[in-house]
């Protein structure tokens, strides 16, 4: 154990009026050279994504001194401002998580001890919310509690810029450098939240800012008369996952027309224990597990399910023979951009300079499926603040408009009044979608197979490597060195025809030639193969993980499949070596 571990440790240990959960811990940890060390050898790791971490004691851990340690960083920041801008304030939400409520009241109290207004929401509501807060009440920033679909035992402290969109990355890192000046955790100032409130500093906001939130998402339905005639007997099961979903979905999908879905009723209760799935992450089978059930008893069509924070969306199909199959984030984006564009067309609504948006690790079936409508593509890094940064570039030079924006990672964006992710919007779309194939007899694992058909048979999957423990860091670091040093000549039998390095904004060709790439720097590389195949490698932004992203095409599903298995067989040889190297 370090030195500085164990001093620290010993510094919270001999705090006075510590919270008791904190005091219990701390007891219980002392000895345990190894926890010591994880939870105080150092500070949480602030980035343009914020902060996540497990919940408990120690400056490595989220609880109260380190959410009060990234709200003191915000308002140092914010004190450099000029009156005005500092007078705008902050906007604050929350999830269903443990001590949410509570670090969002947290960020308040330092927020006000600088005299900075806050509008904090009564009751937890979805990320997305936040978002449109943000660019409704024309606050500054944005604070969101939530660790998204991690599990149980993690929560995160995200901030909003003024556009709604995440921090970019210089306001971030001015911010992640004030954060780290307050380096005395017991030392940070809190105004006693009854005299914030009576002064008006602190303001809870709720149903007003529901009402005009859900009179924007109503704008998302395209056909409103398919919406009327179908929306009645379209049967499908929705669940919020324990979330934040249950606050504002539910109704966004009433007042739209949608009277014959049916909630998971186990998964609409707000529980931060997520006691009936492993993992509250639309993503993974599981979550599905009672809504599949659900579903069979009720002859539904389609499955939706939200993350916690009701920023993400995963949905699963009724197939021919009954059964459900989950579809990945690639082919819900697709479909719905397939639809959008389609149905925009129909109605002459279709814009002359219309763009979507989507990261440089997403399907390319979606650029393909835009190019047949003259639908332009554009490629950002990772990371939904990137399309929010060109949403307003669009908005600002008046040279595009903006149509869909996308990451592989579950997220969509159908309408800008949002600056993040946003599965409430994508839930009434998916549900018009669904409508749409019902209409024609037909469900949504029609219209994906009839996408394929008329495209190519596109199939993606992601691998992910943990590196856990003090040191998985460097095993990350090494990796991603290694194949900086000795890049990819070829994978699965099929040569590079070109790679990216997004961190020195280099793309080069099998030849040695050198483009610039347009795009800020970021710790990813890409390839290219002669046969469309691309792989993209980047460490994630907020777990301890490297994640190898395979894209790949061919004439049929069975092709495409055959393709997939062998190239992941290959890329996990890859892998194995990299590691043992």
């Amino acid at each position: 154990m370090t030195d500085t571990a164990e001093t620290t440790y010993n510094e919270w240990l001999a705090q006075p009026s510590l919270p008791e959960t904190i005091t219990t811990e701390l007891q219980s940890i002392k000895g345990d050279t190894d926890k010591i060390e994880d939870a105080f050898s150092t500070f949480l790791s602030f980035g343009t994504a914020g902060m996540r971490g497990l919940l408990g004691a120690g400056t490595n851990r989220m609880n109260i001194y380190t959410v009060r340690q990234a709200a003191e960083g915000l308002a140092a920041f914010m004190d450099t401002l000029d009156a005005d801008t500092k007078g705008r304030g902050v906007a604050i939400s929350f999830d269903s998580r443990y001590q949410s409520k509570e670090f969002a009241h947290e960020s308040a109290k330092v927020l006000g001890a600088h005299g900075i207004k806050s509008f904090v929401f009564d009751d937890m509501r979805p990320t997305p919310e936040l978002s449109f807060a943000v660019r409704h009440l024309h606050t500054y920033a944005g604070i969101m509690i939530t660790a998204s679909h991690n599990p149980k035992q993690y929560n995160g402290f995200k901030i909003y810029g003024e556009d709604g969109g995440q921090m970019p990355p210089k306001e971030s890192d001015l911010i992640t450098s004030y954060i780290r000046k307050a380096a005395d955790l017991f030392a940070i100032k809190t105004a006693p939240e009854g005299k914030l409130r009576e002064d008006k500093i602190m303001n809870l906001i709720g149903e007003d800012v529901d009402a005009d939130y859900l009179a924007k998402v109503k704008t998302v339905n395209i056909d409103k008369e398919l919406v009327k005639n179908e929306g009645k007997s379209l049967k499908f099961v929705y669940s919020p996952l324990h979330g934040t979903g249950k606050v504002i979905a539910r109704r966004a999908l009433e007042e739209a027309g949608f009277s014959q879905y049916e909630v998971v009723k186990a998964q609409t209760i707000a529980d931060p224990e997520f006691p009936t799935t492993p993992f509250p992450n639309p993503e993974f089978p599981q979550a599905f597990d009672l809504a599949m059930e659900q579903g069979k008893k009720i002859g539904a069509d389609l499955l939706v399910a939200t993350d916690p924070d009701a920023d993400r969306l995963g949905a699963a199909v009724r197939q021919p023979d009954g059964s459900y199959q989950l579809l990945s984030g690639n082919q819900i984006a697709s479909v719905l951009l397939n639809y959008i564009l389609a149905a925009k067309q129909k109605a002459g609504e279709l814009p002359k300079d219309g763009r979507i948006v989507k990261s440089i690790v997403s399907t390319e079936l979606a650029a393909k499926i835009a190019a047949s409508y003259n639908v332009e593509t554009m490629n950002v890094l990772t990371g939904f603040k990137f399309i929010a940064e060109e949403i307003h570039k669009y908005e600002t030079n008046h040279d595009h408009t903006f149509l869909f924006g996308f990451e592989e990672s579950f997220g969509y964006l159908v309408k800008p009044f949002v600056r993040d992710k946003d599965a409430v919007q994508t839930v009434l779309l998916l549900a018009e979608v669904a409508a749409y194939y019902k209409s024609q007899g037909k469900t949504l694992y029609d219209g994906v197979q009839e996408m394929y058909q008329k495209y190519g048979y596109f199939a993606e999957k992601t691998i992910a490597k943990e590196f856990d423990g003090l040191d998985g860091k460097d095993k990350m670091a090494h990796i991603m060195n290694e194949l900086r040093t000795n890049p990819l000549t070829e994978l699965n039998g099929h040569k590079v025809v070109r790679h990216a390095d997004y961190q020195s904004s280099v793309e080069t060709d099998a030849n040695g030639n050198e483009t610039k790439i347009d795009l800020p720097q970021s710790n990813v590389l890409k390839y290219w193969l002669d046969d469309d195949t691309w792989l993209a490698v980047r460490p994630s932004g907020t777990e301890p993980k490297i994640k190898f992203y395979l894209g790949l095409v061919d004439k049929s599903d069975e092709a495409v499949n055959s393709k997939l298995d062998s190239a992941v067989s290959e890329l996990d040889k890859l892998i194995d070596n990299l590691i043992a190297g």
